[in-house]
């Protein structure tokens, strides 16, 4: 690391502890990629549920269900861990969850749809929380100024464990479809493979991160001072107008993401009729674009401000979500797809640092569960729009990708009132 990427860092913070926090996005990248996106997701459709016609509407009911835990759970868990000081604890037991519920999926057969639907509720919900604790530890170790890139370097890391993941598991699906094995037999292989890349690679954050943050809690604070600290921060809350303003444009743009992330594989496979390895090729190249699009435009919006850099994102989506619902052969799908690439690393990546601006120092884990909770509701309202629109129009998966649009559409327009300077402010007068 340079003279230039140490001077991102705050005072203390070695450049190592970065990987190791950075190692977390590269570990379980490879749940969302492999088993939200790439694979399992078409496999519950077209295996489990048997193609039946409540099928996506099943799938993407399975992740609102998981959402809507996390929403009730993660606000007042991650106030338990600034009280507790107890970030990197809750960390390791949601890891070991979701790596647990991974290696439950390997055990779906055609026509476990209760078993899939409890392993991905469970994982999903699991991993969710992991991913806004792992998200709380970017204030500790990133300068304010520095604040997109560091959050941009561990985003695009996190891409290339999805590759990792995914590379291993389309391996050996070419091979096993060359030896004329059905579905049945190779996709489950595929969740031992994420399960265990997720496991081995998430040992570098314990191994490496540290817990700065010291117990604020007196005696034996439970859960119900969690709450009570959280229904605190609720009584100031037009103190923190701008955090409230961006919790309600990331729930606009990340429902439009998390259709793209859920459902990118079900509607390559039913309106283009991509197979499998063709997916699973599609979602490799997609995740490269996705690397670059994180790692650059951290740079980007460190420079030329966070809310401009956003809106360019959410414009990005647009032209997107217009390109899918036009294609009609595989390569205007492919350019779609790679837009689609750029503009989530970049527009996840700066959520993040975004949300690390505006949270006051000794509120981060619940500050970040907030936002957990922000993109949970977005990853119920997007998936389900999606599902009812196939139902209401039996399978049309091309007005569905189109109500999609909607939903960045109306990110931008919440995005206009949004001032980061005075959200900070109101985040250092919490702080002193």
């Amino acid at each position: 690391m340079d003279a230039s990427a140490r001077a991102a860092l705050n005072e203390g913070v070695r450049p190592r502890e970065v990987w190791g926090w950075a190692m977390y996005d590269f570990a379980n990248s490879g749940y969302t990629t492999v088993v939200l996106t790439a694979v399992f997701n078409a496999y519950f459709v077209g295996v489990v549920a048997g193609n039946a016609p409540w099928a996506t509407l099943a799938w993407t009911s399975a992740l609102a269900a998981s959402s809507a835990i996390t929403m009730v759970l993660m606000p007042a868990l991650g106030a338990y861990a600034d009280l507790h000081a107890a970030k990197k604890r809750l960390l390791a037991f949601t890891t070991a969850g979701c790596v647990a519920g991974t290696l439950a999926l390997a055990f779906v057969k055609a026509g476990d749809v209760g078993l899939a639907v409890a392993a991905i509720v469970l994982s999903n919900t699991f991993y969710a929380c992991g991913e806004s604790l792992i998200a709380a530890f970017l204030p500790e170790l990133a300068r304010p100024d520095s604040m997109g890139r560091v959050s941009g370097w561990g985003w695009s890391l996190g891409y290339f464990g999805g590759m990792l993941s995914l590379g291993l598991s389309l391996g050996y699906v070419l091979w096993a479809q060359a030896q004329g094995l059905p579905a049945t037999e190779f996709v489950p292989v595929t969740m031992l493979i994420t399960s265990a890349v997720y496991g081995a690679a998430s040992l570098a954050t314990f191994a490496l991160l540290r817990e700065r943050a010291v117990p604020q809690a007196r005696g034996d604070a439970g859960w119900r001072a969690s709450w009570r600290r959280l229904a605190a921060t609720w009584r100031h809350v037009r103190s923190y107008r701008d955090f409230l303003i961006l919790l309600a444009c990331t729930a606009c743009y990340q429902a439009g993401i998390a259709v793209v992330v859920a459902l990118a594989a079900v509607y390559a496979e039913q309106v283009l009729g991509f197979r499998q390895a063709q997916t699973m090729a599609l979602v490799f190249v997609v995740n490269l674009a996705s690397a670059a699009g994180a790692f650059g435009f951290g740079y980007l919006q460190d420079r030329s401000g966070h809310k401009r850099a956003l809106a360019l994102t959410l414009v990005g989506w647009v032209v997107m979500a217009g390109l899918a619902v036009a294609a009609t052969s595989a390569w205007l799908f492919w350019i779609a797809a790679l837009l689609a690439g750029l503009c989530m690393g970049s527009s996840q990546s700066a959520g993040r640092a975004l949300t690390g601006l505006l949270a006051p120092p000794q509120h981060l884990g619940e500050f970040f569960g907030l936002w957990t909770f922000a993109v949970r509701l977005a990853s119920i309202l997007g998936p389900v729009t999606y599902g009812l629109v196939t139902w209401w129009t039996a399978g049309n998966h091309r007005l569905a990708i189109l109500s999609t649009a909607a939903f960045f559409v109306l990110a931008l327009l919440m995005l206009r009132p949004l001032d980061v300077a005075r959200g900070q402010r109101a985040a250092a007068q919490a702080a002193a």
